[in-house]
């Protein structure tokens, strides 16, 4: 629910700001050699407006990218937690292999993060089944297995969260430039076919400029969407990795005492 409203908030207010963009910074009268008539730009912001409608839609779409780049950058730092986690991983493995499992607890605690609320899980698990009589070693193991795999299952999609906007987004970007391209040089070839004689040479440079500027603003929202997604799956897929490893080496641990 929350993930929707933060996308349906970030539609619509991207959507705001590139029409305000596109009609009262690009549209600036004093953007164009004729003022109010916006048809023959002096320059480059000018020019960009001449793109026509598809426009404040390609603007839209790369501020959709930018700010759920933040987003997962803000995300995924806070995932990372306070300190880093090569150094909250030695802690914790210290405390445990001493048999201290609520100063573990706690570092997890101060730790916050990913891994240290994956870890927390499983250790808390840990002292639960610790206290019951009727299980046998391998048991309370695979109780705090279990638990960890949950907590992982419920981490990992905050993790991915928007990855999958930002892929759509890049999509949607090169089809909505190529639709630009496609309508500019509908104008042009028309401009051509009603000049008769001489073309007119304003409307077909402006058909031209139509195509090629939504051709530049699509595949700038593209590769901006494409390199972002391709760079934090990478950068989960990493983390997730060392979660993985991590919560492998408590289990062992714990089962190394346990079995003691």
């Amino acid at each position: 629910m929350k993930q929707s409203i933060f996308l349906s908030t970030v539609i619509v207010v991207t959507a705001v700001v590139a029409i305000v963009i596109y009609m009262f910074v690009l549209g600036n009268p004093a953007n164009f050699r004729n003022g109010e008539v916006r048809t023959v730009p002096d320059n480059l912001l000018g020019t960009v407006y001449t793109g026509g409608i598809i426009v404040p839609i390609l603007i839209g779409l790369t501020l959709m990218n930018l700010t759920l780049v933040f987003e997962r950058t803000f995300s995924l730092r806070k995932a990372n937690g306070k300190r880093s986690i090569t150094a909250f991983l030695k802690g914790i493995q210290g405390h445990l292999m001493n048999g201290r499992i609520d100063e573990a607890i706690k570092e997890c605690d101060a730790q916050r993060g990913s891994a240290a609320n994956i870890i927390r899980t499983g250790l808390e698990r840990y002292k639960v089944v610790q206290s019951e009589k009727g299980l046998d070693s391998n048991k309370k193991m695979s109780e705090t297995q279990r638990a960890i795999e949950e907590a992982t299952s419920l981490e990992t999609p905050l993790l991915e969260r928007n990855l999958i906007a930002l892929s759509t987004i890049a999509s949607i970007a090169t089809m909505f430039g190529l639709l630009g391209t496609v309508i500019g040089m509908i104008r042009a070839f028309t401009a051509l076919a009603k000049a008769g004689g001489a073309p007119d040479a304003i409307q077909l440079s402006i058909g031209i400029s139509e195509a090629l500027i939504n051709t530049a603003l699509g595949l700038l929202a593209a590769i901006i969407g494409i390199v972002a997604y391709n760079f934090f799956v990478t950068k989960v897929d990493n983390f997730t990795y060392m979660i993985d490893e991590a919560s492998y080496n408590v289990v062992q641990i714990l089962n190394t005492r346990t079995n003691d």
